[in-house]
């Protein structure tokens, strides 16, 4: 069994070679050539701990390995230093059940998770150079931002987070990664004259305006994965032309959806590196919305652990 660890990770994953990665992914899971049993999520902890714990099985048709995540969100972990995500990721041979590896998944799962926003920037955003809004401040503000400027070219970058020091050190992150960043101190000025709004949180509540959004505007919204969970108001769901789902049978019950719209009005995301959908015009305006799917993580992890035994990258154990 190979164990990688965070460090390990960063030698052997890049975003530019794991958006077709996950845009294979996409296609295979539209097409049904996957397994994706359902996703369990339960509490944890309680009182300022309060956390929530997620399983997340998944195997691709002819992959030679499958994967299981177990992740956990803790929103009250950046107070004490600590990350609000965290997961390992246990992949195991298609054939014959022996375990290949176990690895850190924090940062596979931000780096799938962030390909997702790259992937929709580079297909639906309205013009070639990315004007773009962030509304949170976390992990997962940063590596959407990272994605998108993997896919395509940003102009400049605006940040949002109810707290200072917070979306001021995201943007100051930012910077030195060679993105033009800045900390706004509203929702406004971060999604005002946007082209594509990216919202990274916890929330339980809109994070912006709808009618602050500017005609042609992409809104591409990761965080809300559960019924208590919201980060889109009704304005943007009704002034969305097409709003696009990386699992529709599960995006239709977060507090983003929920009660707005059908799961048959949302169309799979599948669909868009298709050809079957798309933009139709550069005024409308587009959401996708993300609950995040383990068939990213069995892709991705296999993925990772290939350029690992290329390049004996982490610790072999022996059973």
């Amino acid at each position: 069994m190979r164990v990688l660890s965070d460090s390990d990770l960063t030698q052997v994953l890049s975003l530019s070679d794991l958006l077709p990665v996950v845009e294979e992914a996409f296609v295979k899971q539209g097409r049904g050539e996957v397994e994706r049993p359902p996703r369990p999520h339960f509490p944890i902890s309680e009182g300022e701990t309060t956390g929530t714990a997620l399983v997340m099985p998944a195997a691709i048709h002819g992959a030679s390995t499958f994967t299981t995540k177990v992740a956990t969100v803790h929103p009250s972990n950046p107070e004490r230093g600590f990350p609000t995500v965290r997961a390992q990721v246990h992949v195991t041979d298609a054939a014959t059940g022996e375990t290949r590896a176990t690895m850190d998944g924090s940062r596979l799962t931000n780096a799938r998770t962030g390909c997702i926003g790259g992937l929709a920037a580079r297909e639906l955003a309205s013009g070639r150079a990315v004007d773009l809004a962030v509304v949170g401040a976390g992990a997962q503000a940063r590596w959407q931002t990272r994605a998108i400027a993997a896919a395509t070219e940003i102009e400049r970058v605006r940040v949002y987070s109810p707290t200072p020091d917070s979306r001021t050190q995201c943007a100051a992150d930012l910077r030195t990664e060679g993105l033009d960043a800045e900390a706004v101190d509203t929702p406004s000025k971060a999604v005002e004259d946007a082209t594509v709004v990216v919202t990274a949180t916890t929330a339980t509540e809109p994070v912006f305006s709808g009618a602050d959004l500017a005609p042609g505007t992409l809104v591409v919204a990761v965080g809300a994965y559960s019924a208590e969970m919201c980060e889109l108001d009704a304005t943007t769901v009704d002034r969305a032309a097409r709003v696009f789902a990386d699992v529709p049978e599960e995006v239709v019950e977060t507090g983003d959806i929920a009660g707005r719209l059908s799961v048959e009005e949302l169309i799979p995301l599948s669909e868009v590196f298709e050809g079957r959908a798309g933009r139709e015009s550069k005024e409308e305006i587009l959401v996708v919305d993300s609950v995040g799917s383990a068939v990213l993580d069995a892709a991705a992890a296999e993925h990772v652990l290939e350029r690992a035994e290329a390049q004996a990258v982490g610790t072999v154990v022996e059973g």
